[in-house]
């Protein structure tokens, strides 16, 4: 009886560490994305908004609920937007920035770490029909 209350709170812990371990390796793999804007003449372009959505990959029911998708945030004065952790695969990346086109891309990244150097274009001329 004796042996029986020592082995019964062991092979709970052992359980327990083999879920998590488990857990770990059928993580979805993450990568980092350091992301630089510059314009036309090599110069940063700060204070843009930068959106990171994840599009295609692992399904959103493996990555569960709290593996962030998605991040908003803006570049700083070195024109770079860093996102933490996101999940690897199709990655859409959107840059709004006052005084230059809209930027969007989808990107398929399958490494620990990216960085993607953005280059912004002044805006059109626009036209009218009268």
């Amino acid at each position: 009886m004796l042996n029986r209350d020592r082995f019964l709170p062991t092979l709970v812990v052992c359980a327990a560490l083999l879920a998590g371990l488990a857990a770990s390796a059928l993580a979805a793999p993450m990568t980092k994305i350091n992301i630089v804007l510059k314009n036309q003449a090599g110069k940063p372009v700060d204070h843009a908004s930068v959106v990171v959505r994840f599009v295609q990959g692992h399904s959103v029911v493996k990555l569960g609920k709290a593996i962030r998708t998605t991040f908003e945030l803006r570049s700083n004065q070195e024109g770079e937007a860093r996102i933490p952790s996101i999940p690897q695969g199709k990655i859409l990346v959107q840059v709004i920035a006052k005084g230059y086109q809209t930027y969007g891309q989808t990107y398929d990244i399958n490494e620990e770490e990216k960085t993607l150097e953005i280059t912004l274009n002044p805006p059109q001329q626009q036209y009218t029909a009268h």
